[in-house]
């Protein structure tokens, strides 16, 4: 028995093996994708076989002397459609290809930075922008110019401005959807770049506007981000975010369907849901985007509430339209046109800022001038 080809034999095992692999996890999450496009491919090749036959079938009729309008009509669509569906195949198998082909974010630190060892970082999150510029690529105009300030440690801060100022953005180049075209963004002094994204995004907690509630139970919507949770943190987040009254009242409790996107609520409570998700990951930097923008007076109260008691130990920045949800902020970034126009207090902007006087006139927030 010749033994020495027997390594050669294992490799070649194991690279088929990993060619298998490979192609599993290339087709398992397109596995609808491709096999739409094999059945619409194979669905063109039927209609390619069964051509010939038509085509005989026609010229059988043609010798008879029968009525040919209904075959030609026919013999055209088989055609006409066998033609159409491979044609839709190869197009979504070429879709499937490039959307696997796309590039995908970065999951390491930037290259050439060492990592280094330390605990487990824990309290509220620093965030400070230094002449910070942005724009999605090159040629096409800013977003962000020259963009500065500092957030410490707990408490809110508040980016209030025009629609397209760049508020949203901040959050972002914050969550590292985007980098930063020139200048800084640091998060307890350190330049994002340098985070991992894991390690970055799991300090963040973010609701946003439409917030996101799926067909399930209450408890499963809770916990989705938070697999982990125990009983005493739902109920510790549920109090804090005054969703107690809600539990107690549902028929079943957390164990309650809530409907499709969360049909069986009203708006208000499924943003303190969203909240309270965002809250069970123990964050140490919260972000809401227009969190409050299309609830009710009554609502809107309730949550401002909640974001109140909620900074009081994390760091929460807050983008508003409606700027009665943030006149109790600690500071407040006014942003136009990429820029930062100024920073303050409710009271000390009203006095010296007019855009944002003017923002908050309509609100009777301020007396117009």
């Amino acid at each position: 028995m010749n033994t020495a080809s027997a390594p050669a034999t294992d490799e070649s095992s194991l690279s088929a093996r990993e060619t298998v692999k490979a192609l599993c996890a290339y087709v398992r999450p397109h596995r609808w994708a491709v096999a739409l496009g094999l059945l619409c491919a194979l669905a063109g090749a039927a209609g390619g076989l069964l051509q010939p036959l038509a085509t005989k079938t026609l010229v059988d009729r043609l010798a008879t002397g029968d009525t040919i309008t209904g075959i030609l009509i026919a013999l055209t669509a088989l055609v006409l459609l066998g033609t159409a569906i491979e044609a839709f195949g190869a197009y979504a198998l070429e879709r499937t290809a490039e959307s696997a082909r796309l590039s995908t974010e970065p999951t390491a630190r930037r290259t050439g930075t060492v990592p280094r060892q330390r605990a487990a970082v824990t309290g509220p999150a620093s965030v400070r922008f230094e002449d910070v510029s942005f724009r999605y690529r090159p040629g096409l105009p800013y977003i962000h110019q020259q963009v500065s300030f500092e957030v410490p440690g707990t408490g809110m801060t508040a980016f209030v401005g025009p629609s397209g100022a760049g508020k949203s953005t901040v959050f972002a180049l914050i969550e590292r959807f985007y980098e930063a075209t020139g200048g800084r963004v640091l998060v307890d002094g350190k330049d994002v770049q340098d985070w991992s994204l894991s390690e970055l995004r799991s300090a963040i907690g973010y609701a946003e506007q439409d917030a996101p509630v799926l067909a399930g139970t209450l408890r499963e919507n809770l916990v989705f981000a938070a697999p982990g949770a125990t009983d005493d943190d739902i109920r510790d987040v549920l109090a804090r975010t005054k969703l107690d009254t809600l539990v107690e009242r549902l028929p079943h409790g957390l164990d309650t369907p809530v409907g499709h996107r969360g049909s069986k609520l009203s708006g208000g409570e499924r943003q303190r849901i969203a909240i309270a998700r965002a809250l069970l990951r123990r964050p140490r930097l919260l972000l809401l985007d227009e969190a409050t923008s299309q609830l009710d007076a009554v609502n809107e109260l309730t949550l401002r509430d909640v974001i109140a008691e909620v900074a009081r130990e994390t760091t929460v920045l807050v983008v508003a339209h409606r700027l009665s949800t943030v006149t109790g902020a600690d500071r407040i970034v006014v942003m136009e046109a990429g820029r930062v126009r100024s920073v303050g207090t409710h009271e000390e902007l009203t006095a010296q800022d007019r855009l944002y006087a003017q923002l908050a006139a309509p609100q009777f927030l301020t007396s117009s001038r």
